[in-house]
């Protein structure tokens, strides 16, 4: 039973990746710490899942013209930055803590959205 629900949250990352942009990333990590792996290797792990993911949903956006890839330029150095900075500072974090903010940022963006 345990792989038949991680096979359909590995699906349901697939396709909520796509719907909502990359927010299929909260499915795997909670995938992942379902099958007992810690919260900073969920993350990181859950990176390495949605990157193909992502690209994927991007070719589809271009693809339908949703996109122009220009308008990302502005956006695509500092994400850069901080992606390397997110990845020296992830094994230095306290997974108590982490789990922590994560839960308080999908809650407040969750609001947000609810309330848009």
């Amino acid at each position: 039973m345990k792989k038949v629900i991680s096979y359909t949250l590995s699906f349901l990352t697939g396709v909520i990746n796509i719907i909502a942009g990359s927010c299929g990333g909260i499915i795997a990590v909670e995938n992942l710490k379902y099958n007992n792996i810690d919260s900073a290797n969920a993350h990181a792990t859950a990176i390495a899942v949605i990157l193909p993911l992502t690209i994927i949903s991007a070719a589809v956006y271009i693809y339908r013209g949703d996109v122009k890839i220009s308008d990302s330029y502005v956006y695509l150095l500092p994400g850069l930055i901080g992606s390397a900075a997110g990845a020296y500072l992830l094994p230095k974090i306290p997974e108590k803590f982490l789990s922590k903010a994560f839960s308080v940022f999908i809650i407040y963006a969750g609001v947000k959205m609810f309330l848009k």
